[in-house]
C-alpha cells in the first residue's frame, strides 16, 4: 500500500495534512501520535472508511476507491481499539460476521450493523447501503431464476408430445427444429398475438425472446397452454383449431390471473427484471 499527500478536513479545520508513507507487502508498521494527531482519521482514509479530500491511497497499484467493495473485503479488514466493547456477542457471531462480504442469505445482518454502530456511524451507513444494494441484486437474480425455471416447468411434456405425434422419422434435424419452432408460435400466438420473429423483428434492441419479457401472469398461463396443447396435439387436433381453442383459453385465464392476489404478490418480487447478462 502506498499513501501520497492524504489530508483531510472537518469544518474548514486541517486535521490530516498531507501525510504520505508506503507499506511494503508482508511488512508490519506502527502509526505513532499524540491524541487528536489524526492517526484514526488516517486509518479510517486508507481502509475507504472515511472519504479522503485530496491526495491518494493506492492499494496493490490501484486507487482504493476504485476497489470494488465485495473484493477489497477479501482484502483488507479493521479491527479497532476501544476501552468498552458493549456489544454482546458470541464467539459464534462474531466469527460469523467476518463472513458477511460472501454470504447469500445476509441471515446475520443485524450483527453486522452492530458491529458497524461500534466501528463508526459513517461505516453503519456505508453497510447499511451495501447490504440493500445486495440484497436487491439477489432479489432480482431470484426473480428471473422463478420466471425462468416456470417457463421450463411443463417443456418436456410438451415437446414429447410434439415428437410423438407430429414428428415423422424421415425428417431431417433442420426439418424437425422448424416443426418445435412452429409449435412454440403456437402458443406465443395465443398468449401473446405474434410470433417469436414478429416479435424480434419489433425489438430490435432487446436480448433474449418474447418470454423472456413476460410477466408472472403469462408465464403461468403458458404453463397452463403447454400442458393443453401437449394434449390436443395427442387428441389429433389440427394446428389451427388448436390455436383457436388455446387463444380462447388464454384470453379467460388471463382475466382471472391478472385479478388473482397471490400472482400480484409474485409480480411484485419480479416487477423490472430483464435478462440477466
Amino acid at each position: 500500500m502506498r499513501v501520497q499527500e492524504l489530508t483531510k478536513q472537518y469544518d474548514g479545520k486541517t486535521v490530516v495534512d498531507g501525510v504520505s508513507f508506503a507499506i511494503p507487502k508482508g511488512k508490519v508498521i506502527s502509526l505513532i501520535g499524540p491524541n487528536g494527531a489524526g492517526k484514526s482519521t488516517v486509518m479510517g482514509m486508507i481502509s475507504r472508511l472515511i472519504a479522503h479530500d485530496s491526495g491518494l491511497v493506492d492499494f496493490e497499484g490501484k486507487d482504493i476507491g476504485k476497489w470494488k467493495s465485495k473484493e477489497l473485503s477479501k482484502r483488507l479488514a479493521i479491527l479497532t481499539q476501544s476501552n468498552n466493547i458493549q456489544m454482546k456477542l458470541t464467539v459464534r457471531e462474531l466469527v460469523t460476521f467476518g463472513r458477511f462480504p460472501y454470504g447469500g442469505t445476509y441471515a446475520h445482518k443485524e450483527i453486522a450493523f452492530e458491529f458497524a454502530s461500534w466501528i463508526s456511524v459513517e461505516f453503519k451507513l456505508y453497510l447499511v447501503k451495501e447490504f440493500e444494494r445486495l440484497k436487491t441484486e439477489e432479489m432480482k437474480q431470484l426473480g428471473w431464476d422463478i420466471k425462468r425455471n416456470l417457463v421450463k416447468i411443463n417443456y418436456r411434456i410438451h415437446t414429447d408430445a410434439i415428437k410423438e405425434n407430429l414428428i415423422p422419422p424421415e425428417l431431417s434435424a433442420k426439418q424437425v427444429s422448424m416443426v418445435y419452432a412452429s409449435e412454440a408460435d403456437v402458443l406465443n400466438m395465443a398468449l401473446f398475438g405474434m410470433t417469436a420473429k414478429q416479435w424480434r423483428d419489433s425489438h430490435p434492441d432487446l436480448k433474449g425472446n418474447i418470454r423472456d419479457y413476460a410477466n408472472v401472469s403469462q408465464l403461468v398461463c403458458l404453463s397452463n397452454l403447454e400442458n393443453l396443447n401437449a394434449v390436443f396435439i395427442s387428441e389429433g387436433m389440427s394446428q389451427a383449431e388448436r390455436l383457436t381453442k388455446l387463444n380462447a383459453i388464454a384470453i379467460s385465464q388471463m382475466e382471472i390471473l391478472t385479478q388473482d392476489h397471490r400472482i400480484e404478490a409474485l409480480e411484485a418480487h419480479s416487477e423490472d427484471l430483464s435478462p440477466m447478462e
